[in-house]
């Protein structure tokens, strides 16, 4: 099977200048030894890597297989060289392995290696587009084709047969819902001149420094210290939620009196943000006049460890037996990968409920780049946004398709663009793709897979027999981070997390860690049609979103190396945790990881080199530099053997286990009085306060 898919390679990328690719990307192109500037090296170190990806047939095999021998010494160009060729051993192991489990696999290859070698199928276009799907993304084979059959078809597979709904539900969604959502701050860019930065002369000392280290995390679009309040996502979302609540007051259906809580989260792509972050965000916070319905806290990783060393260690060596405190302090917190604070956004509202306020019954996140687009909601739904929170789904028990119990004590809605809610609040955030699919999209192409999932499970409308919102409704796998709740009596119930080793589609990843535990029923998300929210990233925080997009595309590929090793450290069927994920979820679950994130990566860069602007070379190499980097630590981490995510996995659940076991103690005890727990409790408000921010 090596010198088939040696053979499928060569004739994807090309084995001569002259050659058709269906990648259109011609590699043999690239490859020029002579040239030395940097740009140019890493242009011909990605040419190489995938020259010798083609095997010794390739006419340009021994100069690509020198060319990268001949760097693997040099300090500058080591570690890339290293990736590469430690990537062309885990590529053919990985695909020899899968021949020798899956039959199928080793026939979808020799499929399109009898395809790819006859010169007239390569003009059949269409054809040899779906052969490459069928064996790198089979998520994605005819999606595009019978779209509305698709479409029902996914809508059938989530259809849930209500069989109890809450007797119980969410009535005053002020009183009995935490809001939640996340900040993430990043250093300034560089084209911004410190000094310049309308800040204090403390903290642009402290930028100056701050400037200098070591990212350590890569989030999508973080917030630029000092950037214009125009621009400020922060700014920006809670005024909007203060409006969005006045709408309900004003409206009559929410009392005039409310106040709403929400607690953020702050977490910093550099450790020395730690020390300042607060001071700025109170600074700006303070100068936003607007906030009248609103209680904000904001909650940072010193915060967190507050709550740990003041509240939950003492209560455990009260009231519990448990020795080891360490793994709490893994898990509880806000800095780190995505996955990291998306658990403490949930899991606070356990501690809220204990510690705070009892009339807590549910928690929703939102997005700070999100609106509830309250008119539209009104006129096109026939709810306002805290109305929607009202619906006894949330909370209901029912029947999936396959004859399973499923508690729907999570909630989830959808989005619309800033763009598109002229034409229908129900317009799809992620349509269909027109275009055609070319470069790295041949090896992956999530963007079919996610616009199916986007209409069949978020555009849903309880509106005709099949799903009627009262005997039927739709589950949803596929939710996005802002949009999404969970009741607290689930929440402690089923305890989900999102592990520490998520650093994107944290949300999607949220169900993975209890997918298909309890005897009885499994916790599932309830699809509440017309809870919508509009997205407006792009209105405002543009410059932050190309700042971040480099990152943003690597962390893309480590999302299928960590999903994919994630299903495989799960305690339960890798074959059935795929079956119901699908398509959206699922593709980035997949059965041959590293092949497919090093052809991604290669032919992305690949890209990049292939347009004739300088600035798009440039990009290139800074694409190269800081992507192997990420990737090659990511890839070392994950190939150890056996797969570390299951210890990883074991021990975070065990920590999760020991925080909601705290809980339940610390709540024994204050029903009974017991006065060691009521010093707590007063602790922990004591400690809330001081994460509050004042707005007079």
């Amino acid at each position: 099977m090596k010198q088939k898919f040696e053979t499928i390679i060569k004739h994807l990328t090309g084995a001569a200048e002259s050659d058709e690719s269906p990648v259109e990307i011609q590699i043999p192109a690239q490859f020029r030894p002579g040239e030395e500037e940097s740009t140019a090296i890493s242009r011909n170190l990605n040419a190489a890597f995938l020259i010798a990806l083609s095997g010794e047939t390739h006419p340009l095999y021994s100069r690509a297989d020198n060319y990268l021998r001949n760097f693997e010494a040099h300090p500058s160009w080591e570690i890339i060289v290293r990736f590469y060729r430690e990537g062309l051993e885990l590529i053919h192991s990985e695909i020899s392995n899968r021949c020798y489990d899956d039959e199928h696999f080793g026939k979808d290859l020799t499929a399109l290696y009898s395809w790819l070698i006859n010169p007239e199928n390569l003009r059949k276009k269409q054809e040899t587009i779906e052969k490459i799907s069928r064996l790198f993304f089979p998520e994605g084979v005819s999606l595009s084709e019978n779209r509305e059959e698709n479409i029902n078809a996914l809508r059938e597979k989530r259809k849930v047969n209500i069989s109890k709904l809450n007797p119980d539900p969410i009535t005053d969604p002020a009183k009995e819902i935490l809001f939640t959502s996340n900040i993430l701050i990043t250093i300034p860019p560089a084209s911004k001149g410190i000094n310049d930065l309308p800040l204090s002369s403390s903290l642009k000392r402290m930028l100056d420094q701050i400037a200098g280290e070591e990212q350590l995390y890569w989030y999508d679009h973080p917030i630029p210290v000092g950037v214009s309040p125009e621009q400020n996502e922060v700014l920006y979302g809670l005024a909007e939620l203060d409006k969005a609540v006045e709408f309900e007051k004003q409206s009559g259906t929410m009392d005039g009196n409310a106040v709403v809580t929400c607690l953020l989260s702050v977490s910093v792509t550099h450790e020395g943000l730690q020390g300042i972050v607060k001071e700025y965000l109170e600074h700006e916070l303070k100068k936003e006049k607007k906030i009248r319905h609103l209680e904000v806290y904001l909650f940072t990783e010193a915060d967190s460890i507050r709550l740990i060393e003041e509240i939950l260690v003492p209560a455990a060596q009260r009231y519990t037996d448990i020795q080891d405190f360490s793994r709490l302090y893994e898990v509880i917190g806000v800095d780190g990968e995505y996955g990291r604070h998306y658990s403490f956004l949930k899991a606070i509202a356990a501690f809220w409920q204990v510690f705070i306020s009892r009339e807590i019954k549910g928690t929703f996140k939102i997005d700070l780049d999100q609106v509830f687009p309250q008119k539209e909601l009104v006129e096109q739904s026939g709810s306002s946004a805290f109305e929607h929170f009202r619906t006894p789904l949330w909370g209901a028990e029912g029947i999936d398709n396959e004859g399973n119990k499923v508690e729907l004590g999570m909630i989830a809605g959808a989005l619309v663009n800033q763009k598109d809610i002229g034409k229908s609040l129900f317009t799809p955030d992620v349509p269909f793709p027109e275009k055609e699919i070319k470069g790295d999209e041949l090896i992956f192409f999530s963007a079919l897979p996610q616009a199916l999932s986007t209409e069949a499970e978020m555009m849903t409308r309880y509106t005709d027999g099949l799903f009627d919102g009262k005997n039927q409704c739709i589950q949803r796998i596929h939710v996005t981070g802002g949009t999404s709740g969970i009741l607290v009596d689930s929440l402690r119930k089923y305890q989900p997390f999102t592990p520490t080793f998520i650093g994107r589609a944290e949300d999607q990843s949220y169900i993975l860690s209890v997918l298909f535990e309890g005897n009885q029923n499994k916790l599932r998300y309830v699809h509440k049609a017309g809870l919508i929210m509009q997205h407006d990233k792009e209105a405002f925080a543009w410059e932050a979103i190309k700042m971040s997009a480099t990152g943003k595309l690597i962390g893309d590929y480590i999302r299928i190396l960590m999903f994919s090793y994630y299903v495989k450290a799960l305690p339960w069927s890798f074959e059935k945790t795929k079956d119901i994920i699908d398509p959206f979820t699922g593709c980035f679950v997949s059965r041959i990881p590293l092949t497919v994130v090093y052809l991604r990566f290669a032919l992305k860069a690949a890209s990049f080199f292939n347009e004739s602007s300088d600035e798009k070379k440039q990009q290139g190499f800074e694409f190269l530099q800081s992507g192997i980097r990420r990737l090659h630590e990511t890839i070392r981490k994950l190939t150890k053997e056996p797969n570390p995510l299951i210890e990883q996995f074991r021990k975070e659940k065990q920590a999760w286990n020991i925080y909601y076991e705290v809980l339940a103690s610390v709540e024994t005890e204050i029903k009974r009085s017991d006065a060691f727990a009521l010093e707590l409790q007063e602790k922990a408000k004591s400690l809330v306060e001081t994460c509050k921010i004042n707005f007079e």
